[in-house]
């Protein structure tokens, strides 16, 4: 197969930024996915409707004219989120809520310190009907960080599960197989999205040659097992699994840094990464359910009406994009990649 044709795709898990930035990225995203969702750590963090309208509106005027694309928004649970903030939200049109743990990602220094404080918030989502989108890691100093997935599930995400079994909840950018095998036995309230760089890659990248802190991303990559568990169940035709690309821009100079930024900017080659995926697991009819489909199902949203084409063509990631006054370096820049949207 040297030409793909599939209905528009969405991306379920989306960082953009703000300011300046969304200038670059935005139209990244709009080229190739109809709808995406946006997530809320910014500083301060979009923690009420009204914020993520105000926020929506920057992104719309980021997005080029004459193309169709819809940001989905989100709100930022915190240990004090107010419950009848949520039917606000809903009423809005936010779409979900997005748990981070304190201090287990960019700006999440806001994020839940105890989720059962959090619990009236959560009733009034299982009320409401929007999903809870859970970072899965547990933060705790004395947990292995290659641990931390495997362990919030036994210690946050099945007592939570327990507690709100209705609650619909996207185990997000999982990297483990435990996380991969949690999700394929669990209900039709529970979803996952997996990124194409945790599909591509193992942790031996981030040390090739050196430390390429373009591959540093949270949750980090893990070992060849869970990557070959996680292409298993994106290409299972299991429909509670789906895209979401976790892409996260930072000045290049923010990532080569002492302490170098987490998070993989993927947003502008984003369905040629996953193609490749798909094809060197020979699986490439399987790409547009997990692309185009399986999301819009579980947020009870129609499908994309609209298409787009990958074509089989040799071609180089540029070097790095202008943002703002800094430089944005892509992962895989100047590598050469084996799809093409055309």
């Amino acid at each position: 197969m040297n030409e793909l044709t599939l209905t528009r795709p969405d991306d379920w898990h989306l960082h953009v930024r703000d300011g300046d930035a969304l200038h670059t990225v935005v139209p990244h995203t709009a080229a190739q996915f109809g709808r995406a969702i946006i997530m809320p750590n910014l500083r301060p963090p979009v923690t009420t409707a009204a914020q993520a309208l105000q926020y929506k509106a920057r992104i719309q005027a980021a997005v080029p004219e004459g193309v169709a694309f819809e940001p989905l928004m989100t709100l930022y649970l915190t240990d004090n989120l107010p419950p009848d903030e949520i039917k606000r939200a809903r009423d809005a049109g936010v779409v979900a809520v997005k748990l981070y743990p304190a201090g287990a990602t960019t700006n999440s220094d806001a994020g839940v310190t105890d989720l059962r404080k959090t619990y009236p918030t959560l009733e009034a989502l299982q009320r409401e009907g929007l999903p809870l989108l859970v970072h899965g890691e547990v933060t705790s100093p004395d947990i292995d960080l290659f641990d931390r997935e495997a362990v919030f599930i036994d210690t946050q995400l099945i007592p939570l599960r327990r507690d709100f079994p209705e609650l619909k909840v996207v185990f997000e950018h999982i990297t483990t197989r435990e996380a991969a095998q949690y999700v394929a036995e669990a209900n039709r309230f529970t979803g996952a999205t997996i990124t194409a760089h945790h599909l591509l890659y193992n942790r031996n990248a981030i040390f090739t040659g050196g430390i390429r802190p373009h591959y540093y991303c949270l949750p980090v990559l893990k070992r060849e097992k869970h990557r070959l568990s996680l292409v298993e169940a994106a290409t299972s035709g299991n429909t509670q699994f789906f895209l979401g690309t976790d892409s996260a821009p930072h000045p290049a100079h923010l990532k080569e840094h002492a302490s170098g930024c987490a998070g993989c900017y993927t947003a502008y080659t984003a369905m040629e990464l996953y193609a490749q995926a798909f094809d060197t697991a020979r699986a490439l009819d399987k790409l547009e359910a997990f692309a185009s489909f399986n999301g819009a199902a579980f947020y009870g949203l129609p499908r994309n009406t609209g298409t787009i084409t990958l074509r089989r063509e040799a071609w180089s990631v540029p070097e790095s994009f202008a943002l703002g006054e800094a430089q944005l370096k892509p992962l895989c820049a100047g590598e050469t990649l084996s799809w093409r949207l055309v």
